[in-house]
């Protein structure tokens, strides 16, 4: 970014008069690290999204209206498993930002493969859970519980999703792009995004399915 000085043409009728210095900025302005604390604002956002799910399951978390309740719907193996993955895929999402800093284009790449693969393996065990709820005739409809259940994981799972899409998204502009710096930065957010999602599951696991098998 530079700055370039031009001089104003003088006036009609003002001939002799000293012309008035106009200053112009050459290139885009971008704020340095602006993108990184606009993300940091939409995770605080999304931070309150989750709060109030949270909070409408602590209140109706109890509510079965004479159906199933998590202790008897819940299975904590399946549950455990699926947790191990979202909770690798946070490791090996590490592994690919420290090749990132390297400017490993292949071992990151590689690295974010494998962060993909466990988020969709999180992503088909939720929907096998799901449909095994259903099944079983426990469907959003038939308990204040169940909605609140099916909500916020839900919400969680569709947040997954997303990021699993945006991770293959990058991975195809990181292949066809290389590192350069809006690719990094890109892989910074979703770093962000992901790690952000890990701590909102552990929430989850802990206050809905360990907490929700208690008598």
């Amino acid at each position: 970014m530079s700055d370039t000085a031009t001089l104003a043409p003088a006036l009609p009728g003002t001939a002799g008069a000293t012309a008035t210095p106009r200053f112009h900025v050459v290139g885009e302005h971008h704020v340095e690290n602006g993108t990184l604390l606009g993300f940091w604002l939409y995770l605080m956002s999304d931070c309150l999204i989750f709060a109030c799910l949270f909070a409408v399951h602590g209140v109706l978390g109890r509510s079965y209206a004479g159906g199933p309740s998590g202790a008897e719907l819940f299975d904590l193996k399946l549950v455990a498993i699926n947790t191990s993955l979202l909770l690798l895929s946070s490791i090996t999402y590490g592994f690919a930002m420290i090749e990132m800093q390297r400017r490993r284009q292949g071992a990151t790449l590689l690295w974010l493969a494998i962060t993909g693969l466990f988020g969709a393996g999180f992503i088909g065990l939720e929907l096998y859970e799901f449909a095994h709820l259903i099944h079983e005739g426990a469907v959003p409809q038939r308990s204040a519980f169940l909605s609140s259940f099916f909500t916020l994981v839900g919400t969680h799972g569709l947040h997954v999703s997303f990021g699993v899409v945006w991770l293959v998204t990058l991975m195809v502009q990181v292949g066809r792009h290389g590192l350069v710096a809006e690719n990094r930065r890109r892989l910074m957010c979703l770093s962000m995004f992901w790690h952000f999602l890990d701590v909102v599951w552990i929430g989850v696991f802990t206050f809905v399915y360990l907490m929700g098998v208690l008598p």
